[in-house]
């Protein structure tokens, strides 16, 4: 019996030997990409003529978008003979393999807050329901935990009277939580349900849980597409130029470092010091050090630091202090993690290594470093991170969010899954889940980025002391 009085009946068109034949991606066997490892999983053949009146705008199967930028890159695939990868390109296909009168769609929110979370969901239901004509749209709360009916959670009917100002607040409408259920049960709570198409928005531990949930519904042949939009303000995704959030975080993030300075320039040897978020990738702080222009120090987990020791961070930092009586620190909470004590073991609910606190552990270091010097100094610390988290989008994420909502409606209504939709070399793709939860994207020390990041701080190009 179907536990949910507003379910409704599944399609009945499915035929498990059309999903067989398409595969899912062998692992990587060199440095290269192959076109397996860039191949999208299908349910099957789509038949269902859409409903979009886009004549010649419907996307052409044969296109696609490629999935290198440099020059050096398309000659090591020439000198073995490979194949120039291409992403699938998204948008709107001319024939649908669901539907879209007869399925019912769910939608999830995953992990820490982030700007637009609301604005994607906002597009997603005023697509599904405008351009499709889907009628019944679910939001799951709570994370991946509100796909399992023991919860309790009931999930929540989305209507366009519902999303219709929600992009105006911060957050989700939805909750949120880290980890998941197991993927049976979750795959359980879809069927139980009658869900025929999921969309997840998270980062990389709500990607490798959407490609489990996958897995599952494989398992077990059903006719289930899991289409995921890709939600990490670290920015730190591979295969996506840049998520949503992380446009607004910087602007906050930027704010932040104003103050700090305004803060160091009112006091005599006066330090500001800013936290901003990063746990592996510092994006966040190297685009606001960049924005400001007004950052002394840019710490980030990708480039190590050691304090002490002539050239570490206090004695750059003492120098600084004596040749400008100010300075403006910046650093990402990842950075610097090998320098404090903590409980390599201690993990959170997505399974991430605890960190500590870079942030206060600054703090009161450069603080007992100026003390026993007899070297007075005035400390200002600010960590806006949560400030950051539960802002509204500003308008440049807003913009992404509307149009990764609408290419993942399209993906899923073509019956695409196991997928992200991304924005990839001025392009929206669709990108496998396993290729892009593979590793994560990281500042190169040695790139542009960061060339900028050294040349507007100044800070030298190693503060590691010997």
């Amino acid at each position: 019996m179907n536990r949910n009085p507003i379910a409704s009946p599944r399609p009945t068109r499915y035929n498990p030997e059309m999903r067989r034949s398409v595969q899912p991606p062998p692992p990587v066997t060199s440095d290269l990409l192959s076109p397996q490892d860039l191949q999208i999983r299908r349910l099957g053949e789509c038949h269902v003529p859409s409903p979009m009146d886009l004549s010649s705008l419907f996307m052409e199967e044969e296109d696609g978008v490629l999935a290198l930028v440099d020059a050096l890159d398309y000659q090591k695939y020439r000198e073995r003979g490979a194949p120039v990868p291409v992403f699938e390109p998204a948008g709107p296909r001319e024939k649908l393999f669901f539907n879209p009168t007869r399925i019912t769609c769910g939608i999830v929110t995953c992990g820490g807050l982030c700007p637009g979370q609301n604005d994607v969901i906002r597009s997603l239901v005023l697509t599904l329901s405008l351009s499709y004509g889907v009628s019944r749209i679910l939001g799951f709360r709570y994370g991946y935990s509100g796909l399992v009916p023991e919860t309790r959670h009931e999930p929540r009917l989305l209507t366009r009277d519902v999303v219709a100002n929600i992009h105006e607040d911060g957050g989700t409408i939805l909750g949120s939580s880290r980890g998941a259920p197991s993927a049976k049960d979750m795959v359980d709570g879809l069927v139980s349900r009658g869900i025929d198409v999921l969309f997840t928005i998270g980062g990389d531990g709500t990607m490798r849980g959407a490609h489990a949930l996958c897995e599952e519904i494989s398992r077990r042949d059903l006719p289930i597409s899991v289409v995921a939009v890709p939600k990490t303000i670290d920015n730190d995704l591979h295969w996506v130029e840049q998520t949503f959030g992380f446009a607004t975080a910087v602007d906050e993030a930027r704010r932040a470092i104003m103050a700090a300075k305004v803060e160091a320039e009112g006091a005599w040897h006066g330090i500001g010091i800013v936290k901003l978020m990063g746990r592996h990738s510092g994006f966040i702080a190297a685009h606001a050090s960049l924005a400001n222009s007004d950052v002394n120090f840019c710490l980030v987990p990708e480039v190590p630091f050691t304090l002490d020791g002539k050239g570490g961070l206090l004695d750059v930092l003492e120098q600084r202090l004596a040749s400008r009586h100010h300075a403006v620190i910046v650093a990402a909470e990842g950075a610097g993690q090998e320098l404090i004590p903590r409980d390599e073991e201690a993990r959170d609910a997505s399974g991430n290594v605890k960190l500590a606190d870079i942030g206060t552990f600054l703090r009161n270091r450069v603080q007992a470093h100026f003390e026993t010097r007899g070297y007075p100094v005035t400390i200002k610390y600010i960590d806006p991170s949560y400030i950051v988290r539960s802002l509204p989008a500003n308008s440049l994420d807003s913009t992404l969010c509307l149009m990764f909502g609408q290419n993942a409606a399209h993906a899923a209504m073509a019956g695409r899954t196991d997928m992200m939709v991304s924005y990839w070399n001025q392009r929206f793709t669709h990108v496998p889940i396993a290729l892009a939860t593979r590793g994560r994207k990281q500042i190169d020390s040695s790139g542009e980025l960061w060339l900028s990041v050294l040349g507007v701080t100044g800070q030298p190009t190693s503060m590691v002391g010997t």
